[in-house]
């Protein structure tokens, strides 16, 4: 996405702060606030908002479904798979283009050929919705499921490899994680389990859950890159760490497992047609798992969001920035004396910074928790509660200023 040579950023010095206010004044959303809430979804910059407009105005003014607009879908089409493929180390082939993590999920989940007595392994940090799915499947097909304590494990320091490995089962046909932890902002090993799944059954495939880490680690980079890892499927967004706009997420789906599932909800994309239009086979690509029409003037403005984030630095760069600020927002509130950190040891290696408020009973203060959000807010400083476990996160990207993280810090220790 970006040229190095070009890049002042790519051997991984950060910028100075002034250098990045004025890259910050693409984004007029985080003027006149201090905004933690990039795991929930990240504020775009202008330019992304107008590309947004500009390709609605194209398709209208080209003929919104004329032989000229076609041809302007199809490259789009080309481009943005190409950019997000890139971006994760692999081919454009693989991507299939969704909506957002959770459609991303259930297009595996229910592509897979089950057979009762199947057996599915979750870890416990992940979303209701991906929970939620796993159940319903559960009692339709007669598959078994189960949940690795990956959160005690890790808040302890345990191998979480060693843990998945206590869970599964010769019956185990698929393994479900987060690539980060959303509620302690600690990255799991996807090499190491990957290749703990295959080699645990021919048919034990591992679902990846990338909606924190898409935007934030340098999945572009020698070591991360999803075919070097051996992720069977990798599922993630453009609304949080990328910045892009609402709506536009996809899957990665490895060569190797491919043809193992078949779509779901099947429309004109995902299929091939003969002379005549009739449907002969499945795309042969990513396509394959794709329905009909979509908001295209979507593909466009991530394709803006991602060249705003590459014009300041490449991945290996952001994340760089992403871990230090980090560690200075740990080791900030880690110094308030009513304040816990999740992670007692060390900073969280990505920007996920959770911690809990402590009551007169040396408890968490859970009702204190949701107050000062609210407060928070008011005052246009932005972080969330989480219910499991209960407490208060702050997201770090590097578009947050050294300054805002120390307001912060400040800002819980005067409340508590």
């Amino acid at each position: 996405m970006d040229n190095p040579q070009n890049n002042p950023m790519a051997d991984g010095t950060l910028r100075n702060e002034e250098q990045l206010r004025q890259h910050r004044q693409q984004f007029s959303s985080l003027t006149g606030k201090r905004y933690f809430n990039y795991g929930g979804q990240g504020p775009m910059a202008d330019s992304v908002i107008a590309a947004l407009s500009h390709g609605q105005k194209t398709i209208q003014t080209k003929g919104p479904f004329s032989a000229e607009v076609y041809e302007w879908i199809t490259e789009e089409d080309k481009q943005i798979r190409t950019a997000i493929a890139t971006a994760l180390g692999a081919q454009p082939e693989t991507i299939t283009l969704t909506e957002n993590v959770t459609i991303g999920c259930n297009i595996p989940l229910w592509g897979l050929p089950w057979e009762a007595g199947d057996h599915i392994l979750m870890g416990d940090c992940e979303h209701p919705g991906v929970v939620a799915a796993v159940r319903e499947l559960c009692r339709r097909y007669d598959v078994t499921v189960s949940t690795c304590p990956l959160l005690s494990a890790m808040l302890s320091g345990s191998d979480p490899v060693e843990v998945i490995e206590k869970g599964l089962t010769s019956k185990t046909r698929l393994v479900i994680v987060s690539h980060i932890l959303w509620n302690t902002g600690q990255v799991l090993p996807m090499g190491e389990i990957a290749n703990l799944c295959h080699t645990n059954a021919p048919h034990t495939r591992l679902l990846v859950d990338a909606a924190q880490s898409v935007g934030s680690l340098p999945l572009d980079q020698p070591g991360w890159r999803l075919p070097e890892t051996g992720v069977d499927f990798y599922a993630f967004t453009g609304h949080k760490w990328w910045c892009g706009p609402a709506g536009l997420g996809a899957l990665y789906v490895s060569p190797e497992v491919f043809e193992e599932i078949v779509p779901t909800y099947i429309g004109w994309r995902g299929v091939e047609v003969d002379s005549g239009g009739n449907p002969t086979n499945w795309e042969k690509t990513g396509r394959k798992f794709e329905v009909a029409t979509s908001d295209y003037s979507l593909w466009g403005s991530l394709r803006q969001a991602m060249a705003v984030q590459a014009s300041w630095g490449n991945s290996q760069a952001r994340y760089d920035r992403i871990c230090q600020l980090s560690e200075r927002l740990w080791k900030g509130l880690s110094k308030i004396t009513s304040v816990q950190c999740l992670l007692k040891d060390a900073p969280p290696p990505s920007g996920l910074v959770s911690f809990q408020i402590e009551g007169p009973d040396g408890q968490p203060d859970t009702v204190k928790h949701s107050a000062l959000a609210k407060q928070l807010e008011q005052e246009k400083i932005y972080v969330r509660t989480l219910l499991s476990p209960n407490c208060l996160r702050a997201c770090v990207h590097y578009l947050t200023l050294e300054s805002e993280v120390d307001d912060l810090i400040d800002r819980i220790a005067s409340a508590t």
